[in-house]
Formats: C-alpha cells, sequence, structure tokens
C-alpha cells in the first residue's frame, strides 16, 4: 500500500492509496453563470527562507472528504527551489455524435473546430481496454530526467447531471496508474466543491499523491472512473483530470513555484467594476524574469467569446494572458496546451475537449519591470464557468 499526505493549511488528513480497489462513478458539466463575477481573493504566499515546502504536517485519518458549494481559493503548496513546474492533464468525455441541427461534425470539433458540449451526444474516452473500468484517459508528464519530485497533486471534476444523473457519493474516488503499473485507488483529502442548480451538478476533487508520483516518475499516467455523467443537455457533459507535479533539479534555476486551488464560478461580467481577482503577493521578481502561469477550469466554450483573463503587476504593468490557440476574449476555451501548443502526449489527444481547460501561459510580459504581488483578474463568458486551479511560476532571486 502507498500512502499520500496532504499539505492544505486548512484540512489536512492522512489517504491511502489502495491497490485494486474498488471502482468509481463518473461525472460531468458546468454551471450557467449568474450575474456577477468570482469572489475577490487575496492570497498571501509567504516564501520560506530555504528550500522547502510551506506546508502542514499530515493530520488525523478522515473517513470521507466534506463538500461545499464554493471554496474561495488559497494556497496549497508553495517552494523556493532550483527546479520547477510541470502537469499532466487530459479530458474524459468527448462527443460522439452531433445533436444541434447546426453543430459541426463531431469529427472536426475533436480537431479543433468550435463547439460546445450541448450540441452533442457525449461519450467517454476509453483507452486502457480494461472492461472493469470506464472514461480511462492518459497523458504525458515530463518530469525531467535527475529531478526529484517535491510535491504532487491530482485534481479531477465534472458534471454529474446530463442525459443522466451520477451520484455525488462518489465525486472523491479516481482510478491512477503510474507508467508501465497497475491502477491505484485515490480517495479527496480535502474539501471537495460540489455545487448544483437547474441545469447542472459540478465539482472538482483533489489529492496529494506525491508519494506516487516520486514512484511512478516520468511518462504516461492513466487515470480513469472519474464520476461524470453521459449523454445530451441543454448545458452539457464535461470533466477531466490535471496533475500537477512541483520539483527539483541542481541545474535548473532558482525558481518560486506556487499554488493555490478552490472551485469558484465564474459568471459574465456586467460593466467596469464586473472584474474580480486573485492576489499573489510576496513574490520578489527581478526585472526580466521569465514565468509561467496554468489554470485549469471547467465548462468554457470554444467560440463562445467574453472570458478573459488579465494580470496586472504591482507596477500597474497590466498584460492579457492569452496564445496562439487562446485568444484573450475566449482563453477558456476548451484546450489543453502550453504557450499555444500541445508540450506533452495526450490519449486521446483532442483538440477541442469540449468543456475541459487545463492551459500554462506565457507570464513574462507581465515581470518585465519586475514584481511584489501580481492580480490575476478572471471574467467570464456569456453562460459562465468554473475556476479550479491556478499555478504559478516565476524566477526568483539568488
Amino acid at each position: 500500500m502507498i500512502s499520500g499526505l496532504i499539505s492544505d493549511k486548512v484540512h489536512s488528513c492522512f489517504v491511502p492509496l489502495i491497490e485494486n480497489g474498488d471502482r468509481v462513478m463518473g461525472s460531468s458539466r458546468r454551471i450557467l453563470g449568474t450575474l456577477g463575477l468570482l469572489s475577490c481573493l487575496v492570497l498571501s504566499a509567504n516564501v520560506p527562507t530555504a528550500s522547502g515546502a510551506a506546508a502542514a504536517p499530515p493530520g488525523p485519518a478522515a473517513p470521507a472528504a466534506r463538500e461545499m458549494a464554493k471554496i474561495p481559493f488559497t494556497q496549497r503548496y508553495q517552494a523556493v527551489q532550483r527546479g520547477g513546474l510541470v502537469r499532466a492533464s487530459n479530458s474524459s468525455i468527448a462527443c460522439r455524435r452531433e445533436e444541434a441541427p447546426d453543430a459541426e461534425p463531431c469529427a472536426e470539433v475533436k480537431r479543433g473546430a468550435a463547439g460546445v458540449n450541448s450540441d452533442f451526444d457525449m461519450f467517454y474516452s476509453e483507452v486502457d481496454k480494461d472492461p472493469d473500468t470506464y472514461n480511462s484517459t492518459r497523458a504525458e508528464l515530463k518530469v525531467p530526467q535527475g529531478a526529484k519530485v517535491s510535491y504532487a497533486r491530482l485534481y479531477w471534476g465534472g458534471n454529474l447531471r446530463v442525459g443522466e444523473q451520477k451520484p455525488p457519493e462518489d465525486n472523491g474516488r479516481v482510478l491512477v496508474a503510474e507508467p508501465g503499473g497497475a491502477y491505484k485507488e485515490v480517495l479527496a483529502d480535502t474539501v471537495i466543491g460540489h455545487r448544483s442548480d437547474a441545469g447542472s451538478d459540478a465539482y472538482q476533487a483533489s489529492a496529494d499523491v506525491t508519494p506516487l508520483v516520486r514512484k511512478g516518475g516520468a511518462g504516461m499516467w492513466t487515470v480513469a472512473q472519474l464520476n461524470i455523467a453521459m449523454g445530451h443537455s441543454e448545458v452539457g457533459a464535461w470533466g477531466g483530470w490535471t496533475l500537477v507535479v512541483a520539483y527539483e533539479h541542481p541545474q535548473e534555476p532558482v525558481r518560486r513555484i506556487s499554488l493555490w486551488d478552490g472551485f469558484e464560478s465564474i459568471a459574465e461580467g456586467t460593466g467596469a467594476g464586473a472584474g474580480e481577482t486573485v492576489e499573489i503577493a510576496g513574490l520578489d521578481v527581478a526585472a526580466g524574469s521569465a514565468g509561467k502561469v496554468g489554470v485549469v477550469a471547467y465548462d468554457g466554450d470554444r467560440g463562445v467569446l467574453g472570458d478573459s483573463l488579465t494580470v496586472t503587476s504591482d507596477s500597474g504593468r497590466r498584460v492579457d494572458i492569452s496564445d496562439a490557440e487562446n485568444p484573450f476574449n475566449d482563453v477558456m476555451n476548451s484546450t489543453i496546451t502550453e504557450f499555444g501548443d500541445p508540450s506533452f502526449v495526450r490519449q486521446p489527444e483532442h483538440m477541442n475537449n469540449l468543456g475541459y481547460d487545463a492551459d500554462v501561459f506565457d507570464l513574462s510580459p507581465a515581470l518585465s519591470g519586475g514584481a511584489r504581488s501580481l492580480s490575476f483578474r478572471f471574467t467570464g463568458e456569456s453562460q459562465g464557468q468554473f475556476l479550479g486551479v491556478l499555478f504559478v511560476q516565476t524566477d526568483a532571486r539568488r
């Protein structure tokens, strides 16, 4: 048995990763936004004086993670060390056939055409050829050779109500297989974000999987049995997973690496005062430094405009976060990219992931004049979306 330890300032527990554990149900899709926006979240990052993580020790075991409809973003992990952040990610459900009369062909949407999940009958992806599992997908984790994994966290989520209704009791369980390994059950070890309304039933869960990733290392990781619903509805199906990994490597620059998570709905903005922010303080980044920012979001639609991400440094410099595959007014558009390009192998490897985003953007333009703090401002598209994860890597002063 392999054990995972949670690094959570508020809720911490000891969670087992069990060989040949029970299967987990799957689920999927979005909340339609009411007017307004993501509530203001101020996150203060306390940089340690030496290499290492600002993380609490494990607490007592808990039989099940509790749920909240809204979880404000809080810092999950941070460190200053030679190394950086990498991630593996994939969506777990894809279109099977068109339902809307004007929908693009499903095959073209998978190749990147504009399309929204509510226009299609959605069905699980399956790559492991195991009849005892469902919605299995793979993605490559590119931990550099010679690196040591210092922290790893797996995030998963989706919509429970589409053509079917999935039970929320299964939100906190998935199956994970390291490269060349067998499935192990992973249980959520912190509060699960879970919110339902008239059209959708959405959630995000996560678990510390550091021991598992240290053992499994680089290569193709498989995640199966996410609790997401199949079928067709006016809201549509969505779901996927992202593995975020911090590592140390003696030949890489000294960097500040930070990971935040929460569960916030982002609705369509109205007027100049509608924008809200996540503020990251305590950076002390030198002018001309390099950096990147990663975001995991749910139910952003490709071709539905209005959602954006901007970052403002304490100097007042404001930069639109976008790239070739994520335009500034449709940044959460169902892509899994890094700096606008696919950066790792995925199975399957759809370009339009129909409601699941896990993108990494170049943050360097916002750091050209240096920065002590950064404010990330998210706005929502007309149908709204969910924000689940934010991670940042910047060069640090030696």
